[in-house]
């Protein structure tokens, strides 16, 4: 048998490679009779989901510690699974099923890729189980047929009206777009598109790439051959790398308008601080204003020696915000009346919390509840999204600042 892993706040980061088969995760000790609620975190360890994976696990982690050392919720502490699923679907199936036929799991955490998330949902939806991603793919909301389904990233829908209403109030008159070929982000394209063209736009140019190519000069070309003032930008990290040198190579002159989670400075270190003067980047706000935020970040650093990205955040936020629901529903509900206390606790109307236990606290006085996250208010769509506040930043002198919040809207 494996030993027991220490799930405590001085757990380690897990590395890509000694994540690659994780299963149950040591140090989970429970007293005989004890009764546990199965968790099971399911993110992208290796492939080209490695640079967020890892830190998604920590956090999943660091929240399963903050829950358990509280008692549980509804006295019923977490024992959590985990499984790296490669960013591929194919992957993402066989430990999906593993999480669900063989450690019985009853919710499924820290989904990242929205071609995992489409792939593993029938299989959580037939066994009625509670998922939570960071999946933006537009498909996503309409797959959700059951309910089960939480996105705590916005949905690309938003993220692209989002990049218009920013386009917009910068004053740029020829966008053009590029989007790495996948669901996630040709919906985000799309919704760009849709959104520049509804008030009278056009977009000057629309282009989709393959992944995985050591230069994207032909593609660019196509692009910058329309003359855009700015590009919506639709990447990873890895491609974008590529893509920004070879048009900082070509001299010519335009803005960048991109996701948060590649625009970061993480993209500056990779191409220095001349490459990335002025790109603005727009994310989820993690609520960095919020104490949880401050809280899990401290935390999260202390293990990490790095500061949380938004999906780190979402993810703590995950566990929280189902540790709650678990309260809210009491020690003897089924997964059903679990899930249906999660409007409930991060709803408004409610007192407002800040941690697991301050939210505990407030339902065991018979009170509503609103927990404010780490990532964001936590406002659900009628599809399980989250709607967001966007913060806008330009990159200077190589740091992110703060330039801007605009309200998340969902499409007409």
């Amino acid at each position: 048998m494996k030993q027991p892993y220490n799930l405590s706040r001085r757990a380690f980061l897990v590395s890509g490679t000694a994540a690659a088969g994780l299963g149950a995760l040591p140090g989970q000790s429970f007293a005989q009779g004890e009764r546990v609620f199965r968790l099971g975190a399911l993110n992208s360890i290796t492939g080209i989901g490695g640079p967020y994976g890892p830190y998604m696990l920590e956090a999943i982690k660091l929240a399963v510690a903050e829950v358990n050392s509280a008692g549980g919720a509804a006295g019923r502490k977490f024992q959590l699974f985990a499984e790296d699923d490669q960013t591929k679907p194919e992957a993402a199936v066989l430990a999906v099923k593993k999480l669900v036929e063989i450690n019985k799991v009853e919710a499924v955490v820290g989904i990242w890729a929205s071609s995992v998330g489409l792939a593993t949902m029938p299989i959580t939806n037939d066994a009625n189980l509670i998922t939570m991603n960071t999946c933006g793919a537009p498909e996503m909301l309409t797959e959700n047929k059951k309910g089960l389904a939480w996105m705590f990233q916005a949905s690309n829908a938003i993220f692209g009206n989002a990049f218009a209403e920013v386009a917009r109030r910068r004053g740029f008159k020829r966008p053009a777009v590029m989007a790495f070929n996948n669901s996630t982000f040709v919906g985000q394209a799309n919704y760009f598109k849709s959104a520049w063209e509804a008030n009278g736009g056009k977009v000057s140019a629309f282009v989709v790439y393959e992944p995985n190519q050591s230069s994207y000069r032909t593609e660019l070309a196509r692009v910058l051959a329309s003359k855009p003032d700015v590009i919506s930008l639709s990447a990873y990290r890895p491609d974008a790398t590529i893509i920004l040198k070879e048009w900082y190579q070509s001299g010519q002159d335009c803005k960048f308008i991109m996701p948060g989670w590649t625009a970061n400075e993480d993209l500056v270190k990779a191409l220095g601080k001349e490459a990335t003067e002025g790109l603005i980047s727009i994310s989820n706000v993690a609520a960095e204003q919020h104490p949880a935020f401050k809280r899990f970040a401290a935390e999260f650093k202390t293990i990490t020696k790095r500061e949380p990205d938004i999906f780190a955040a979402q993810c703590y936020d995950m566990v929280i915000t189902l540790a709650l629901a678990l309260e809210a529903a009491g020690a003897q509900a089924d997964v059903a009346a679990i899930n249906g206390q999660i409007r409930a606790v991060t709803g408004t109307g409610g007192t407002k919390a800040n941690s697991f236990v301050e939210g505990r606290d407030i339902l065991r006085k018979g009170q509503k509840v609103d927990y404010d996250g780490a990532s964001s208010r936590l406002e659900f769509g009628k599809h399980g999204e989250t709607v967001p506040d966007f913060g806008v930043f330009d990159i200077q002198d190589g740091k992110l600042v703060l330039k801007e919040t605009i309200p998340g809207q969902l499409p007409a």
